[in-house]
């Protein structure tokens, strides 16, 4: 497929019509295989954007002409060894009719310019072993640390 023409811009969580677009793209992501394969709880939907505002946290749109159609949320955190910030992407998605035509690449830049910007020293991300994105994420240099990782989880929800 051509690659298409995007625009990618920071959400502005004070703006309704970001934070409208973060949750409903986030809310499609969720019900996707590679998400819960269920829709965000009601609770979540009107916690989310104050949930947001209250960590360092950020959220880029892609837009195809006024579509939203592509998301990345990142969160900041602290690399003890480095002793510099580093970003988190917490979550990726590209609305399906727009995968695989470069929506996610556009993003996946826009959030290394920026923690270049700010001076991070690495941005992390966790990926299902079963993820189709897992080849982008390599692609874009994504892999294995020195010592190989895995993510962890203790649910107290």
């Amino acid at each position: 497929m051509s690659q298409l023409e995007v625009e990618i811009r920071e959400a502005d969580y004070e703006n309704e019509q970001d934070a409208r677009r973060v949750v409903e793209l986030l809310d499609l992501y969720a019900q996707d295989p590679m998400g819960q394969h269920a829709p965000l709880g009601e609770e979540v939907r009107e916690d989310l954007i104050e949930g947001l505002k209250q960590v360092p946290a950020f959220s880029l749109l892609a837009f195809k002409q006024d579509e939203a159609i592509g998301l990345v949320n990142c969160l900041y955190s602290f690399s003890t060894f480095y002793a510099r910030p580093l970003i988190n992407i917490h979550d990726l998605m590209v609305v399906e009719a727009y995968r695989e035509r470069g929506v996610g690449e556009k993003l996946l830049e826009a959030v290394e310019e920026r923690a270049r910007r700010e001076h991070c020293c690495k941005i992390t991300l966790e990926v299902r072993q079963d993820n189709r994105a897992k080849s982008l994420y390599e692609r874009f240099g994504f892999g294995d640390d020195e010592t190989p990782m895995y993510f962890m989880t203790k649910k107290l929800l």
